[in-house]
C-alpha cells in the first residue's frame, strides 16, 4: 500500500478506476468544524492544533494503515485460535496436537494412484526425465499436499464445533450519506456506502453485484452512492454526476443512475438528454438544471470527502464503514455482509 497524505494525494498519487487501533470518522456531505478536544500538539501564537484538526490532513493515509494493522492481527489470531482448538481436542483424546493430527487426518488420506500421478507428471513433464523416475517426488509432494488440506478441513470443523468469540473488530470510518440517493430501507442494518464514477467501467461492472446483493437481502442491506468523478481520465464523469442529480430533482435518481451506466459510451450533452427524454423528465428544467451546475460544490464535496477518507480509486466502499476496494466479487461483498448481519455491537456503559 502507498502511503499518502489527504493534502497531496491529488499531486503525488492520481486517482484511478479499480477493476479491487479503530478510528471513527464522521465525513458528512457539509463540512464541519471539528471539536477543539484532546491535549494539543502544538501551539501556534498561544492557540492549541489537536488531535482533532490533525485527524482531517491524515485519516485517509492512515486508514490503509490501520486496515493492515487488522488483517496481520486477525491472521495471528486465526493462527492461536485453531492452534488452541486443536490443543483442547488433543487433550481430550489423551494425546499430543502431532498425534492427533496423524491419526485423525494423516491416516485417512489415501496413496495416489498411478492414474493420477501420471496426470501430473504429463502436466508438470521436464525433459529428459521418465515418469518413473519422477514418480516418488510426485507421489510425495501430491500426498504432503492432500494431508495439509485435509489438515486444514480438520481443524476447521473442530472450530465450527467450538464456542468462539471474537471481539477483534476491523477499523471503521463512520461516512455519512445523502438521504436523497439512498437504494433500499434507510435504516437497514448494514449500509453500504459507495464513492463511484459514471464513466469508470469498473463502476458499471460491480453493478450487477451491487443489485444482485441488495435484491437477496431487501430490507437488511442499502446503497449509497457518492460521487466522485475522475475528470481527468474519465471527461464526461461529472456532467454525468451532474444530471444525474438533476434527474433526482424530478424523482428519478436511481432511474437514471441505472441509465448511465447501462450506457457508459452515451454521456456526451446529447446522450444525457436522450436519457432524460426516456425517463419522461420535464426536459425545460433538467436542462436549466445542468446548464447551471448547481451541484457543482457538493458533487466537490462528495469527491473531497472520498479523498479524505483514503478513496484512492472507483468504485470504492464502505460496508457499515468497513473498506472494501475496487470491483470485487459478489463474494466479498457477502462475506462482510454476513458479517455484519452476525455482529453485536458491545454495549455502552
Amino acid at each position: 500500500m502507498k502511503l499518502h497524505t489527504a493534502l497531496f494525494a491529488s499531486l503525488l498519487f492520481p486517482i484511478l478506476c479499480f477493476g479491487q487501533a479503530s478510528v471513527s470518522v464522521s465525513v458528512s456531505p457539509k463540512s464541519t468544524t471539528p471539536p477543539k478536544s484532546g491535549p494539543p500538539l502544538a501551539m501556534v501564537d498561544g492557540q492549541p492544533i489537536t488531535e482533532d484538526d490533525l485527524l482531517p490532513q491524515v485519516e485517509g493515509a492512515l486508514r490503509p494503515l490501520r486496515d493492515q494493522e487488522y488483517q496481520i492481527k486477525k491472521r495471528a489470531l486465526d493462527s492461536l485460535i485453531t492452534q488452541r482448538i486443536v490443543d483442547m481436542e488433543a487433550k481430550k483424546k489423551g494425546v499430543s496436537a502431532d498425534k492427533l493430527y496423524e491419526q485423525e487426518v494423516d491416516a485417512k488420506i489415501a496413496e495416489p494412484t498411478d492414474v493420477e500421478l501420471k496426470a501430473i507428471y504429463a502436466v508438470q513433464k521436464e525433459q529428459n526425465r521418465s515418469f518413473e523416475e519422477m514418480k516418488a517426488q510426485i507421489q510425495q509432494n501430491l500426498k504432503r499436499a492432500r494431508i495439509q488440506q485435509a489438515r486444514q478441513e480438520y481443524s476447521t470443523h473442530l472450530r465450527e464445533q467450538a464456542k468462539v468469540s471474537v471481539m477483534l473488530n476491523p477499523p471503521r470510518v463512520d461516512v455519512a450519506v445523502d438521504p436523497s440517493r439512498v437504494r433500499g430501507n434507510p435504516k437497514a442494518k448494514v449500509m453500504i456506502v459507495e464513492f463511484s464514477d459514471f464513466q469508470c467501467p469498473y463502476c458499471g461492472k460491480v453493478e450487477a453485484t451491487l443489485k444482485s446483493v441488495l435484491a437477496k437481502h431487501e430490507g437488511v442491506v442499502a446503497l449509497s452512492f457518492r460521487d466522485m468523478p475522475l475528470s481527468a481520465i474519465h471527461p464526461f464523469a461529472y456532467g454525468a454526476a451532474e444530471a444525474a442529480r438533476c434527474a433526482g430533482e424530478q424523482g428519478k435518481f436511481w432511474e437514471y443512475h441505472d441509465l448511465l451506466f447501462a450506457d457508459q459510451n452515451k454521456l456526451d450533452q446529447s446522450g444525457l438528454l436522450d436519457k432524460a427524454r426516456s425517463l419522461k423528465l420535464d426536459e425545460k428544467q433538467f436542462n436549466t438544471c445542468t446548464s447551471s451546475e448547481k451541484y457543482k460544490t457538493q458533487i466537490q464535496q462528495d469527491s473531497q470527502d472520498g479523498t479524505r477518507v483514503g478513496v484512492n480509486g472507483t468504485p470504492g466502499f464502505f460496508i457499515n464503514g468497513i473498506f472494501l476496494n475496487g470491483a470485487q466479487p459478489e463474494s466479498a461483498f457477502e462475506s462482510m455482509i454476513q458479517e455484519q448481519l452476525s455482529f453485536s455491537p458491545t454495549p455502552k456503559s
